[in-house]
Order: C-alpha cells, then sequence, then structure tokens
C-alpha cells in the first residue's frame, strides 16, 4: 500500500530538526491546558479568601468566551504581525492576565484576568495549529497534531493536582506566578522558534462574525450555569440559532474566520470539522466523572480525580502509536472508525454503572473509558493533518488550520452545557444522570462516523511537496 500524503515523518526528524518550533507549539498549549484544570482546583481557595461566591460559575465562563474570541483572530493577528508577533501578543496577554489574578484583591479583579487570559489562550491555542501548518513539512503534520493534543491531554491529567498542591500547601496565588513566568520563557523561545517575516502583503481585517462567535459561546456557556428549567432551555436553543446566524453570515462575509473552503460543496472541511467538533463534544463528559467516582463509587477525592483523567490518559496514550500511521488505507479506517469506537466506550460506561458497584466493576468503568479516549486518539490528529491539506492555497490552508482550535473550543462548550442540562434531567438520582448524560453522548459521537464518512467521499487532492510554506 502507498505512503499517506503526509510521508513518512518521524519524532526523530521532528525533534532533530524541528525542536525549537515544536517546543513553542507545545509549551504554549501546554500552558493553556494547564491554566484550565489549574485554576479550576484552586478557584475555591481562592474565594475562602478574597470572597464572591456568587461569581465562582463565571471565572470558566468568561474563560470560555474569550478564549474562543482569541482563537477567532489567529488568521488576522498572523497577517497583520507574522506568526513571532502573534504569539508575543498571545503571550503578552496571558501573562498579564495570571498577574491580575494572582494579584487580585476581590473576585472581579481576578475576572478581569481571566479575561486575559482567556484571550491570550485562545490565541495560543489556534496559533499551535497555523504553526504546525506552516512550520513542519506536510509529513509531519499529524506528529504535531499528536503533540498539540497530548499536551491537552496531560494537562487534564496533572493540572487538577498541581493546582491542589498551591492551594493547599503554598499559596494559590503562587500557581499564577508560575503561569507567568511560564509565559515570559515562551516568548523568549518565539524569537529564535517563530518565523517573523510571514506576514501578508494585504493585512487581513478583523472578521466582523466575531461577534456571533463569542454570543454562541456566551449563550451556551451560560447555560451551563444556570438552574435547569425554561432560561437554559431558551439559551441553548439561542445558541444553537446564533451558530446558524453565523454560518450564514460568514457565507456573505469578506473578511472571514473560516476558509471559504467550509462553503464549497465538493471539498470535505465542513465534514471534517464536524468530526473533531463530535470528538471535542464528548470532553464535555469529563468534568463529571470524578463527581461519579465518589457518588457511585465511593472514591475518595484524589481516586476520584485520577478516574476522571482516565478518558484523557487513553487519548494520549493511544494517540502515540495511531498518530504514527503512514498508509492511506490505515488512516482512513482510523478517521472512520474513532468516533465509533469512542461511542462505544462511552455506551459501555453508561450501561456498566452501578450504585456502591464492586471494585472490578469500577476497574470496567475505568477500562471502558480508555477504549472512549483511544477513539479520540485514533481519529483526532489525521482529522487536524487532513484539514491543513483540504488546499494548496497558503492564505486559504491557515486559515483552514486555525479553525481548528475554534472548532475544539465551540464543540467543548457545547459539550459542558448538554451535559450539565442531562445530568441535571437525571437528578436527585445520581445513576440516572449518569446514563443520561453517557449515552445520550454515545449516540451524538455515533454521528462523527457518518461526518467522517462524508469527509472520505470527497478528498480534497493536492499536490504534495512534502516542504514547509515559503521553503
Amino acid at each position: 500500500m502507498s505512503l499517506s500524503p503526509a510521508g513518512a515523518g518521524t519524532w526523530a526528524e521532528l525533534r532533530a530538526r524541528y525542536l525549537g518550533i515544536s517546543s513553542v507549539i507545545s509549551g504554549g498549549v501546554l500552558m493553556v491546558a494547564l491554566n484550565i484544570y489549574v485554576v479550576a482546583s484552586l478557584l475555591p481557595t481562592a474565594i475562602a479568601e478574597i470572597g464572591g461566591e456568587e461569581l465562582y460559575a463565571w471565572s470558566t465562563s468568561l474563560y470560555v468566551v474569550t478564549m474562543v474570541i482569541g482563537s477567532t483572530l489567529v488568521s488576522a493577528c498572523r497577517a497583520r504581525w507574522g506568526g513571532a508577533g502573534a504569539y508575543r501578543i498571545a503571550l503578552g496577554g496571558f501573562a498579564l492576565g495570571s498577574v491580575i489574578c494572582g494579584l487580585a484583591p476581590v473576585m472581579p479583579v481576578l475576572l478581569v484576568g481571566r479575561v486575559l487570559q482567556g484571550f491570550g489562550g485562545g490565541l495560543l491555542h489556534g496559533l499551535a495549529f497555523v504553526m504546525v501548518q506552516r512550520a513542519l513539512p506536510e509529513r509531519l503534520w499529524s506528529r504535531g497534531m499528536v503533540l498539540i493534543s497530548s499536551m491537552f491531554a496531560a494537562g487534564n491529567f496533572v493540572g487538577p493536582g498541581v493546582g491542589g498542591v498551591f492551594a493547599q500547601f503554598t499559596s494559590w496565588r503562587y500557581a499564577f506566578a508560575v503561569l507567568t513566568l511560564a509565559a515570559v520563557l515562551i516568548a523568549f523561545a518565539v524569537g529564535r522558534a517563530v518565523p517573523g517575516g510571514d506576514r501578508s502583503r494585504a493585512a487581513a481585517p478583523v472578521p466582523a462574525t466575531s461577534v456571533l462567535v463569542a454570543a454562541v459561546t456566551a449563550a451556551i456557556s451560560v447555560a451551563g450555569i444556570v438552574p435547569p428549567g425554561w432560561p437554559m432551555t431558551a439559551l441553548l436553543l439561542g445558541g444553537i440559532v446564533l451558530l446558524a446566524a453565523f454560518l450564514a453570515a460568514e457565507r456573505r462575509a469578506r473578511a472571514r474566520i473560516l476558509s471559504t473552503l467550509v462553503f464549497v460543496a465538493h471539498n470535505p472541511l465542513k465534514w471534517l470539522y464536524l468530526t473533531t467538533a463530535t470528538l471535542a463534544f464528548a470532553i464535555g463528559t469529563e468534568s463529571f466523572l470524578p463527581l461519579f467516582g465518589q457518588r457511585l463509587g465511593g472514591m475518595p477525592p484524589v481516586i476520584a480525580g485520577f478516574f476522571g483523567a482516565a478518558l484523557a490518559l487513553g487519548w494520549t496514550l493511544v494517540q502515540l502509536f495511531t498518530g504514527s500511521a503512514r498508509r492511506l488505507g490505515v488512516i482512513r479506517l482510523l478517521k472512520l472508525f474513532g468516533p465509533m469506537v469512542l461511542a462505544v466506550g462511552l455506551a459501555l460506561f453508561g450501561l456498566l454503572l452501578r450504585d456502591a458497584p464492586p471494585t472490578w466493576l469500577m476497574i470496567v468503568w475505568v477500562a471502558t473509558l480508555l477504549i472512549a479516549g483511544s477513539g479520540i486518539a485514533m481519529a483526532m490528529p489525521h482529522l487536524g493533518a487532513a484539514t491543513m491539506a483540504v488546499t494548496s492555497d497558503p492564505d486559504e490552508a491557515t486559515k483552514a488550520s486555525a479553525g481548528i482550535a475554534t472548532v475544539l473550543n465551540i464543540g467543548n462548550a457545547f459539550g459542558a452545557a448538554f451535559a450539565g442540562v442531562l445530568v441535571n434531567l437525571g437528578a436527585p438520582s445520581t445513576l440516572a444522570s449518569a446514563r443520561y448524560l453517557f449515552l445520550t453522548f454515545a449516540l451524538v459521537c455515533a454521528l462523527g462516523t457518518v461526518t467522517a464518512a462524508l469527509a472520505g467521499r470527497d478528498p480534497a487532492p493536492r499536490p504534495n511537496t512534502g516542504k514547509v510554506h515559503g521553503e
């Protein structure tokens, strides 16, 4: 069988020839991922000191909204200031936000810092995909995708423990000091590793449709924190309507967030995005796993925390192997069956849930979550590489690559909001809530197999030079 369009790139080549840019990409993403989970674990301690418990949920919601906004501005920032300049803006915003959070005397000030952190984090997330597409040769794109997703999964696994250590043994403020230092160190590396002269000839305007994306994310994020009832339903329906309005506006807009190829009939980009969004949607179940582990399995908080990271662990470990696939036939199968494996894992977990289960059954629970995570691992790197390869036009390819972050963030936000709805639907029974959540999500994720098949139906052929853009 023939090799994939990505060629035969290896980890050894990535380390030997592209260590600098790989370090910036992975460091930026890891910092963003750690920030999400570290702050979530230390926020209760911070609120005990500075007050503002009524604003607790807004820390995450504002962060998610501004992260999505940041990810929509990646193409415009890179076009105006180049990759290095865009990275410096992202890292500067993130560092300033971290300083404000660390010095915050009251909760509203901390929320200002979270807004800046979110904006910088969204830019960093989107820039990671753009740099993989523009600074690495095509044969290493799938490896770059593995690098990005591994950093997010690692942040999920390590972040809660790190935040707990700062909150319990030192000061929660020191965690933000460490995040600030990390941003400064990465900024120093940017000058050497990231191309600085890759601005577009004509500076790209800021897309007006970013406002609609922000509105979509705000509606579904707030839906996840309001009490169940008609306000939650109205916000979710409003988010869906706003998403449809965004797509309609994007189709007519001159300055777009997404590539124009999303609206081309025989280009697979829209189906690649939908499949990616399905995988991101499933991650919305993670935040409830520790709760179910404690209430159904009687796990202590520490064990329940690691139980909640089982999905991410399966995702991290398996993609180290599946991300190395080279043959076209194998890659097609991984993209096609990844969502189905994810759905099967979620469904098995939902069906096997019990109150006060024996130890052996809880071990089986972990195995089903590892299966679900492996489904994400099978498909995600190759969906990203295929997205980057939808066109040989460098500007459209950059937009398509930057759009991955926006799709992932919106998919995550929808997943978290709908997870909250389903858990509330089953209340007061924790078992019913868990079954509603995982069986419903399994059905949604199974649809990813359909979108993956549609993506493979109309492949977009493009010449493969095996070179980095600009070489």
